[in-house]
């Protein structure tokens, strides 16, 4: 079997690269997307109104911020406006006219930021990036008037100044590494869709070489077990690969045990193969059946509930969610690298994969369904 196998994948150019080359070339890309880890010097524009010493003052602590890098100061809106719509820069801010004087004043003048939130991630960057600016600035100001009043210590105005210090402490991913917040959930998103693609042109080449009878024969699912075990295994060994290759070689920190995300890895395997069993016999076409698989594949990395809340999403989102494999698989990985929980706590998610029953009975009996239709028109033709 292992040997018709090899030869059939050596005779399909397409079969090989979906099974071997594309995965490894994609996450190689994306973790090469994502490898700077950090984001920094984020391009933004500064319209000083005021062109004071002051303004300028706090175009620098922009400037020295590692998250921003003021790339222009504008002499209106409408041209910082314009550079924001076709992303040259991610935000700008305005300082308004006569700004030392109401600082001076203790007019509280205000600083407007306008930012694109559409990029998420960079949205929140700038926008935490400027308040910490905004809010150290005016601890400095706070102080400087304090101490010119002569009647106080630095450390009594600093006191003043600011009364209550916060401290922020992130308990997972310490250093804000966003390829490690993003990579290891787009490359199992991406591997989700692998292994239904591939499920669904492994079934098409071999109804292509040899036809529903003389492929699945007398014992339709015996055979068909037979076809894809050896599949089943190269899909193992790819999402081993990835864990090595985060967890190994990028070295990123995990509390738990790779062996639990390994088990949860087979059930998801299970899952993706008997949900492109299901589409393949539902059509017998290949073209319709990579269809389904990429509407219903799609979602998969935007309904994890990486970089949007679960909690927060509709039901229909949810509903879908609930309908993908990785999504309860990225519970698990999320419980292990993460939270370091135990081994049943871990894979409570996994038992969301009963609800694949429904597709493999489906799937059981579409393929009893197609080798019944096969088989008597097989004999009408002899007839």
């Amino acid at each position: 079997m292992f040997s018709v196998q090899w030869r059939l994948l050596k005779r399909d150019p397409w079969l090989q690269t979906c099974l071997l080359w594309v995965p490894i070339f994609l996450a190689i890309i994306l973790w090469w997307i994502f490898s700077a880890a950090i984001v920094r010097s984020l391009p933004v524009g500064v319209v000083d109104l005021s062109h004071s010493e002051l303004s300028r003052s706090f175009t620098r602590d922009l400037n020295a911020t590692s998250t921003l890098s003021v790339i222009r100061v504008y002499p209106s809106q409408a041209q910082a406006k314009a550079d924001l719509i076709q992303s040259h820069i991610y935000a700008y801010t305005v300082i308004p006219y006569g700004f030392d004087r109401d600082v001076q004043l203790h007019r509280q003048p205000q600083i407007t930021t306008f930012y694109n939130s559409q990029y998420i991630l960079t949205g929140k960057l700038v926008n935490s990036a400027i308040a910490l600016v905004q809010n150290t600035f005016n601890a400095k100001l706070s102080v400087a008037n304090q101490l010119g009043s002569g009647q106080q210590t630095f450390t009594s105005a600093l006191g003043k100044a600011v009364p209550i210090q916060t401290q922020m402490t992130a308990l997972f991913n310490l250093n804000m590494n966003y390829a490690q917040f993003l990579v290891s959930g787009i490359i199992p998103a991406l591997w989700q869709i692998v292994i239904v693609a591939s499920t669904i042109l492994i079934l098409s080449t071999w109804h292509r070489n040899s036809g529903l009878s003389l492929w699945l024969g007398n014992t339709p699912y015996t055979n068909l077990l037979r076809t894809l075990t050896p599949y089943c295994l190269l899909f193992a060994l790819q999402g081993a690969g990835y864990l090595w290759f985060f967890y190994s070689f990028l070295d990123w920190p995990q509390h738990g045990q790779l062996t639990v995300l390994l088990i949860a890895q087979w059930l998801t395997i299970l899952a993706c193969v008997i949900v492109g069993v299901m589409i393949y016999f539902l059509t017998l076409d290949a073209a319709r059946s990579l269809s389904f698989a990429a509407a219903y594949t799609a979602p998969s990395f935007a309904f994890m509930g990486i970089t949007f809340p679960a909690t927060n999403m509709g039901s229909l989102a949810t509903f879908w969610r609930d309908l993908l494999p990785i999504s309860h698989y990225i519970n698990v990985q999320i419980n292990q690298t993460n939270y370091g929980l135990g081994i049943i706590e871990s894979l409570k998610p996994m038992g969301y994969m009963v609800i694949y029953l429904v597709p493999l009975l489906i799937g059981l009996g579409l393929i009893h369904w197609r080798t019944q239709q096969n088989t008597a028109h097989g004999s009408q033709r002899h007839d």
